[in-house]
């Protein structure tokens, strides 16, 4: 018996084949326009007691303490005591949760930090939770503690 075959049988992709990549090509795409176009994250009503330790964090992160120092009681303002300096560098903030009540708040916040390296069994992060103090002041929701790592002193004098 000899198997002969015509031209017209010969090298004819599988349909089927080309489907299954062109699906995974669109998710592909799909899934890189998602991750480029989230952006920032949204801020959160500045009103509240988690969106002033959003901003408070964000200014902190970005290295702007005239600008977090704004969010702190007077009180927090001076009795600052300078910690060996954390980085915040590749550090993320999470809010986990927040306890209102009616002149004092808790924001209990996620503190990931990302290291490089770490071997296979080494995590290269670090997770902690932390908690934020606020009180309402003239109708304004102020830090009274903040969490060493994120800690901005003003005072020159180092404690």
């Amino acid at each position: 018996m000899m198997c002969t075959m015509n031209a017209s049988e010969s090298v004819r992709p599988d349909r089927t084949l080309l489907i299954i990549l062109s699906v995974i090509g669109v998710l592909v795409i799909v899934a890189l326009a998602v991750v480029f176009s989230r952006g920032e994250p949204r801020l959160l009503d500045e009103s509240t007691p988690a969106g002033v330790v959003q901003r408070y964090s964000a200014a902190v992160i970005a290295g702007d303490e005239s600008a977090a120092v704004e969010y702190l009681t007077p009180e927090a303002r001076e009795a600052c005591e300078r910690f060996e300096n954390a980085s915040t560098d590749n550090v993320r903030v999470t809010l986990v949760s927040t306890t209102e009540r009616e002149d004092s708040a808790d924001v209990k916040v996620s503190l990931v930090t990302s290291y490089e390296g770490g071997g296979p069994f080494d995590s290269s992060e670090f997770e902690t939770e932390e908690v934020f103090d606020l009180v309402k002041s003239d109708g304004k929701w102020l830090i009274d503690q903040t969490p060493w790592s994120l800690t901005v002193c003003t005072n020159t004098a180092v404690k």
